[in-house]
C-alpha cells in the first residue's frame, strides 16, 4: 500500500518537532507521526508521504522550506510551495488553498505511481484530498482532530465570520470523504451529527494508539515532592490530581469549587492543579491570565491554603511523577473539562495505575467503557464532582480494581492495535470487494457476552463464519450504538457484518458493499418516529424514579435509564398503567430502555430478514441476557449461551429455545450445530 498523508498546519519535521513553537505546532503533529510509524512498521505498506506546506522564516529557521523535504525509511516529508512564503497560522490558510491544490496536484502528477489512499488531516488537507480524489479518482480518509461546529457550540472567542467558514470547509471535505476517522463515540455521534455533509456509516472510531510506556514505571521524584511540600500542610494525604491548560474549557474553576465546598472531601484529600507553566502573568495569553488568576482568588476566598497546590512551572519529567505520586497516596486524578473530545492524560493516568473521576462529555465515555479506570460525572455538577472523588477515595477495594483495570488502556490505546483497524479500513475501501453468491441463512449474534468474551472461542466462530460467508448473513443485534457495536468488533477483528442492528433495535444500518461503507435504514428508523415524544417519556420516568444514562444513550426511539429508585418488579406494569404503549426492556437489574412502539431487537431482525427475503426458518438468533429476550422470542430458532443472565434460559416465552453448554462464540457454534444437524436451519 501506497499512503500519502496531508497536515498542512503548523511547523511539521519528520523528527525532533518543536511542539508549541507556534499555536499550530501540537497534538495532531504527535499524532501523525506516531501514527505513520506504526503504519510504516507493517510490511504490506511500502510508502508513505507526508504532504505539508512550506515557508521561509527567519524566527523558525530554515528547515521548513519548500525545498527542504526528508526521507526516513518508508516515510518521504514533501513541503509545497504555494507563492506565499511567510509561516501562515491555521486562520489564514484558507486564502491558500487554490495554490495549494494546484501544487499538491502536480506533485502527485509528477509521481511515477499514485498513493492507493490519502489522509487528510484537518479540513485544509481535506480540501486538497478532494481535489486529488476529483483529478484521479484516488480516496481518501478525513481526520477533523478539532471541529468548527465544536468551537461554535463552545463559543470561544473565534469570529462569527471565522467560525462559519471553517465549517463551510469542512462540510465540504465531509461531503466527498470515502470514510472519517473518529478518536470516540463522542466525536463520531455528537460532534459530527452537527454536518449535513456526513451519514453515521461513514464514520469509524478508532482510537488513538499513545505511547504510554513512560507512566508505567513512574515514581515519585525528589523535585515533585519538594514542589508539593511548599504548598500543603500535610502532603502524605491522597492527592486529587488535575493535569489540563489553564483555559476555560478544562473547567478547572468548576473543580476546585467542588473541593471547596465539600468538608468531607478537603479533610480527606490534597487538591493538586497543574496547569501549564508560566512566568510573569503578564506574559500569558488573557486566556489563560484570567483563568489562573480566577484559581488563586477562589484559593484566597475559600482560605484553602494549606490544602490546594498550583505549582507555577514543570519539566516534561515531572508530569509521570505527578501521576505516581497521586498513586501513592491513594489519590485519584479528576478531568472535568466541558468537554474532552479524547482524554490523553485519563489514559497516562490509568498507566500509571491511578483511578480517574471524568468528564461524560467526550472521549473518556469510552475510555472508561473500554478500561473501567472510574468513574464518569457531569461537568456542570460540582457536588457530583466531589462525590464521585469521595466514592473512590473512601472505598479501598474500588480504589484498588479501578487502579489495576487502569492497565487495560495500555493493551487497549496502542499503535498497533490502532494499524490494525486503520489498515484493515483502507485496504476495504481500496480492494476490490468479492461480491457474495445468494445468500440463504442469516445468523444474528448480540455482541457483548454472547460473541465476544472468550477470544479463543471467537477464533474458532470467525473460521466458521468466514467458510460459510457466501450463503451466511452476519448480522450483529445489540444494545451499543451503531459506532460503538463497529468500534468494538473492529477491535477484536470480526470482519465488517452484512448488518448491524443496534440502540436496542432502534437503528439499523447495512453495509453495501458496492459503496463500501454501512448505510442507515431510514425507513425504519422513519417508522418508529410516528408515536415517539421523548419530553413526556422522559417526564413520565423521572415520576416513576428512572434515572437517564448519558446524553450518548438517548436515541431517537429510544431512552436509556438506569432502575434508580423504581421498582424492577412493576416498572414495566408502571409504565403501562401511566400511558407508555411501547417495549419496556430490562437488563442485568440496572438497565432499562424504553422503545418506540414496533421496534426492539425482536422487530427489527423480523423486518431485517423481511427484506432479505428470508423465510423464518432460514434465520438463527443468540443472545444472553434480558434486552435479547424480544428477539430470541421472536424467531423460531434461537440459542441461549452458556453464559446467559437475567435469568433468560428460565423465561416461559424461551422453552423453544437451544441452551448451549458452552458459553459465548462457542455457544453460538453449539447452537448453530445442533439447528444444522436437525435439519431445521
Amino acid at each position: 500500500m501506497r499512503i500519502c498523508h496531508i497536515a498542512l498546519q503548523g511547523c511539521l519535521r519528520l523528527a525532533n518537532v518543536s511542539y508549541g513553537i507556534t499555536a499550530d505546532t501540537g497534538g495532531h503533529i504527535k499524532y501523525l507521526l506516531e501514527l505513520v510509524r506504526a503504519s510504516a512498521a507493517d510490511l504490506d505498506v511500502t510508502h508513505i508521504d507526508i504532504v505539508t506546506r512550506g515557508f521561509e522564516n527567519d524566527k523558525l529557521g530554515e528547515a521548513y522550506a519548500p525545498d527542504a523535504g526528508e526521507v526516513s525509511g518508508k516515510l518521504r516529508l514533501i513541503r509545497l510551495q504555494d507563492g506565499e512564503a511567510a509561516y501562515l497560522p491555521k486562520e489564514q490558510l484558507w486564502q491558500q488553498h487554490q495554490a495549494l491544490c494546484d501544487a499538491f496536484l502536480a506533485f502527485l502528477a509528477s509521481c511515477g505511481e499514485l498513493p492507493d489512499l490519502i489522509h487528510a488531516h484537518y479540513a485544509d488537507g481535506g480540501i486538497l484530498a478532494r481535489a486529488a480524489k476529483e483529478r484521479f479518482g484516488i480516496p481518501y480518509l478525513f481526520t477533523g482532530h478539532s471541529l468548527g461546529a465544536v468551537k461554535r457550540q463552545a463559543s470561544q472567542g473565534v469570529s462569527d465570520e471565522e467560525i462559519e467558514r471553517r465549517i463551510a470547509i469542512e462540510e465540504r471535505v465531509l461531503e466527498a470523504a470515502d470514510a472519517v476517522i473518529a478518536s470516540s463515540r463522542d466525536e463520531a455521534e455528537a460532534q459530527y451529527s452537527h454536518y449535513d455533509g456526513i451519514d453515521s456509516g461513514r464514520i469509524r472510531v478508532i482510537p488513538p494508539g499513545c505511547v504510554l510506556d513512560r507512566f508505567e514505571d513512574a515514581t515519585p521524584s525528589d523535585t515533585v515532592r519538594g514542589e508539593l511540600q511548599r504548598f500543603l500542610r500535610e502532603p502524605e494525604k491522597p492527592i486529587l490530581l488535575a493535569i489540563a491548560r489553564p483555559v476555560r474549557k478544562k473547567n478547572l474553576m468548576a473543580l476546585l469549587e467542588a473541593y471547596a465546598g465539600n468538608a468531607h472531601l478537603r479533610k480527606q484529600a490534597n487538591l493538586v492543579i497543574v496547569a501549564g507553566c508560566r512566568g510573569l502573568m503578564g506574559d500569558l495569553e488573557q486566556e489563560c491570565r484570567e483563568v489562573i488568576e480566577e484559581l488563586i482568588a477562589a484559593i484566597d476566598r475559600h482560605d484553602l491554603y494549606g490544602s490546594v497546590a498550583y505549582p507555577k512551572s514543570h519539566a516534561p519529567c515531572d508530569i509521570p511523577a505527578y501521576y505516581a505520586l497521586a498513586r501513592e497516596t491513594g489519590g485519584v486524578f479528576v478531568n472535568p473539562a466541558l468537554n474532552e473530545p479524547f482524554g490523553l492524560t485519563l489514559l497516562e493516568a490509568a498507566a500509571s495505575g491511578l483511578p480517574v473521576v471524568a468528564t461524560d462529555s467526550g472521549g473518556p465515555n469510552d475510555i472508561i467503557e473500554r478500561c473501567g479506570n472510574g468513574l464518569l460525572v457531569c461537568p456542570t455538577d460540582r457536588a457530583g464532582i466531589a462525590a464521585a472523588c469521595l466514592d473512590i477515595l473512601s472505598d479501598e477495594d474500588k480504589w484498588t480494581q479501578y487502579s489495576e483495570a487502569g492497565s487495560a488502556a495500555v493493551r487497549v490505546y496502542d499503535w498497533q492495535a490502532h494499524c490494525a483497524i486503520y489498515h484493515r479500513l483502507i485496504k476495504e475501501i481500496t480492494l476490490p470487494e468479492i461480491a457474495p453468491s445468494a445468500h440463504n441463512r442469516m445468523l444474528v449474534c448480540d455482541i457483548d457476552n454472547t460473541l465476544l468474551g472468550d477470544r479463543a472461542a471467537l477464533r474458532e466462530f470467525l473460521s466458521w463464519q468466514q467458510d460459510h460467508r457466501q450463503n451466511v448473513v452476519l448480522g450483529i443485534a445489540t444494545g451499543r450504538s451503531f459506532h460503538s457495536a463497529q468500534a468494538i468488533l473492529a477491535a477484536e477483528n470480526v470482519p465488517t457484518p452484512d448488518v448491524i442492528i443496534s440502540s436496542v433495535g432502534s437503528c439499523v444500518h447495512w453495509y453495501d458493499r458496492d459503496m463500501r461503507r454501512f448505510v442507515e435504514d431510514a425507513a425504519w428508523s422513519n417508522s418508529l418516529l410516528r408515536n415517539w415524544d421523548p419530553d413526556a417519556l422522559a417526564n413520565l420516568a423521572v415520576a416513576l424514579g428512572l434515572e437517564p444514562q448519558g446524553f450518548l444513550e438517548q436515541k431517537p426511539g429510544k431512552a436509556s435509564f438506569f432502575v434508580g429508585k423504581a421498582d424492577v418488579n412493576t416498572l414495566a406494569e408502571d409504565l403501562r398503567r401511566n400511558g407508555f404503549a411501547g417495549e419496556t426492556v430490562i437488563s442485568h437489574g440496572r438497565y432499562v430502555d424504553l422503545l418506540a412502539r414496533g421496534s426492539g431487537k425482536g422487530a427489527a431482525v423480523k423486518y431485517v430478514a423481511q427484506v432479505l427475503g428470508l423465510e423464518p426458518n432460514q434465520l438463527v438468533v443468540a443472545g444472553d441476557s434480558g434486552n435479547d429476550i424480544a428477539m430470541l422470542r421472536a424467531c423460531r430458532h434461537p440459542i441461549i449461551v452458556g453464559n446467559a443472565s437475567d435469568g433468560i434460559g428460565d423465561h416461559p416465552a424461551l422453552a423453544h429455545a437451544y441452551i448451549a453448554r458452552a458459553t459465548h462464540a462457542a455457544g453460538i457454534l453449539e447452537g448453530v450445530q445442533h439447528f444444522r444437524k436437525a435439519g431445521l436451519w
